[in-house]
């Protein structure tokens, strides 16, 4: 929605975006390209799409909805028909009475507004938002999976050929690509993954059982069972997902992984795939990754205050080891991802060997690791230190060649980002010494170690909660609380005065758009900076726990910690804190 470039000119200038002069010389560069002010504006990065559509609101008096992150009830969302909607790019999101809220890119469009009005019967109010919010909406548009299944077993899915158990290494492979290539296979392999992007899916399991096909879905970190399918369509499912793979279909006793990329709504996915036999069949899990959604300021991802600072100083060192470090699926190579697009400049080369590389990021030089062909960690890291690389992050270390390899690069003038698997940041110094890593060369390499979690946020309109004498009790017998409690006082969450019964916290409150409660997730975390007193215990063979304590003397706020804050903050629950940092 375009406005009157005067007024424009006047709201840029008004709230900060740029200078008069500068915004007459934009201008000058408008008239003579004969294009609109705003695509300049944005081109020379004056302002953003969206902060721009915001300002247009503003100027407009139109008020403004972000819909990004939204789920809106089928019931609402559809009174506006699917066709029309991606049309005239309008939704409707909100219904009160006979009040229509509706969300447009131009709500100048009367033409429109009349006849959403007239169809149906609803005082129509226009809201001004972005394209993004728009696709999100549309996204939402599908039938509820199971009504979808339903429709497409019934028109066709009788038709596949059930095998027999007996004849199963057996089967041709010929037959299977026919199979897998037959229109109600792919209508429901298609439809998982769309269901699966809809709901924001980080994970697709398929999991066959003795007579049906359970299909689960991991949404912000918990695994939920979405339907079950007839048994009979599982071996056209895995051999669609193989074709798509490039894998083997002929192979059903050994796992097997690979990969491939969908687009949906103009957007697009990689997902890992990973086949593995069991006594029913071949399980499927599919990793979605949405590409080019690894950079994202390190303050969204959860860290705050001093152990922020502590990340940014350290990772301006010109060398050193850096590690990352929490169980499987926390979120630490997207950490890893944040910082590289951060020391993303043209002045350096950055150099990766990922297994697998989960996001490609342009400028940066990124190496799939592949045993079966020699290319190892070890391998992959110890060639590319002939490439004259500034910066090298190592998806993992496993083993102790590559930590040699990696403590090495550190000491001969890399920055090496890696990633350990261990519970909390202390505990990566016993690894690094399990692995023949001399302490002294610990203490000469080592910057920091931040260990991280991934907890669940609370939706909006979180239910207000105060703690019951009974459960301050239970929470004193298994956590330091009054430790916990001199932190929160120290970063000025609470007022001094305060004390655990009269905190106010949040309880998740289930709602049409958000059933559980919870959307999205976000990390604690806990950051060890490598002071001159850890050193000392380094040497001296200090186990974890006196690490621990040394760290939390100096100031280090533990995940557990970091998770409170956030509890006091609303972000999150007491108990999504206590579930998360007891796994």
């Amino acid at each position: 929605m375009q406005v009157e470039p005067e007024k424009l000119k006047q709201a840029i200038i008004d709230f900060n975006y740029s200078t008069v002069e500068k915004i007459n010389e934009i201008e000058e560069i408008s008239k003579k390209r004969n294009v609109p002010l705003e695509d300049v504006l944005i081109e020379q990065k004056i302002i953003t799409k969206d902060d721009l559509v915001r300002l247009e609101a503003y100027i407009t008096g139109v008020p403004f909805i972000n819909l990004e992150d939204e789920r809106i009830p089928p019931d609402v969302l559809k009174i506006i028909p699917e066709p029309i909607a991606r049309r005239y790019n309008i939704v409707a999101y909100r219904k009160r009475g006979r009040d229509l809220e509706v969300a447009m890119l131009n709500p100048k469009d009367l033409q429109t507004i009349e006849f959403i009005r007239k169809e149906s019967n609803c005082r129509v109010l226009p809201r001004l938002t972005t394209p993004k919010s728009i696709k999100n909406a549309l996204l939402q548009y599908g039938e509820t999976l199971g009504v979808e299944f339903e429709r497409i077993i019934k028109g066709g899915a009788e038709k596949v050929r059930p095998i027999k158990e007996e004849h199963i290494s057996e089967e041709p492979e010929e037959r299977l690509k026919k199979e897998a290539k037959e229109m109600p296979i792919i209508k429901i392999v298609d439809t998982l993954l769309r269901h699966a992007v809809i709901q924001k899916a980080s994970d697709v399991h398929i999991e066959p059982v003795e007579k049906e096909i359970v299909v689960r879905y991991r949404i912000d970190g918990i695994l939920h069972d979405i339907m079950t399918l007839p048994k009979k369509v599982h071996r056209g499912i895995v051999a669609r997902i193989k074709v798509l793979s490039s894998l083997k279909l002929d192979e059903h006793r050994l796992p097997q992984d690979g990969r491939f990329k969908i687009e949906l709504e103009g957007d697009k996915f990689s997902l890992r795939v990973s086949i593995f036999p069991i006594f029913f069949g071949e399980k499927v899990v599919m990793r979605l990754l949405p590409e080019g959604s690894g950079g994202h300021p390190l303050e969204e991802r959860g860290l705050r205050g001093e152990a922020l600072e502590k990340i940014y100083f350290n990772i301006r060192n010109p060398n050193g080891l850096i590690l990352i470090v929490g169980p499987t699926g926390c979120g630490k190579t997207t950490t890893l991802y944040n910082i590289m697009d951060i020391l993303n400049k043209p002045q350096v080369n950055i150099a990766t060997v990922e297994d697998p590389i989960e996001y490609t990021i342009p400028r940066i030089n990124q190496t799939q690791v592949r045993p079966e062909i020699g290319l190892s960690f070890a391998n992959g890291l110890r060639a590319l230190l002939r490439q004259d690389p500034d910066i090298i992050m190592v998806g993992e270390i496993r083993d102790k060649e590559t930590a040699g390899l990696a403590v090495n690069a550190a000491l001969t003038g890399h920055l090496v980002l890696s990633t350990l698997h261990t519970n909390s940041a202390a505990g990566a110094i016993p690894r690094l010494l399990n692995m023949d890593i001399e302490p002294f060369l610990i203490i000469s390499t080592l910057r920091i170690v931040a260990a991280q979690r991934l907890i669940r946020k609370l939706c909006p309109g979180a239910q207000d909660y105060y703690l019951l004498p009974e459960e301050i009790e239970s929470l004193s017998k298994r956590y330091n609380i009054e430790k916990i409690l001199r932190v929160l006082k120290r970063e000025k969450v609470v007022k001094e005065n305060q004390d655990w019964s009269n905190i106010k916290f949040a309880k998740p409150k289930s709602s049409k758009a958000c059933p559980e409660g919870y959307e999205d997730r976000m990390g604690i975390f806990e950051v060890l900076e490598i002071s001159e007193s850890i050193k000392q215990l380094i040497l001296k063979g200090a186990s974890e726990s006196q690490i621990q304590n040394q760290a939390e003397k100096e100031g280090m706020i533990t995940m557990l910690e970091d998770g409170f804050i956030k509890a006091v903050q609303r972000v999150t629950s007491i108990e999504e804190v206590l579930r998360v940092t007891r796994e």
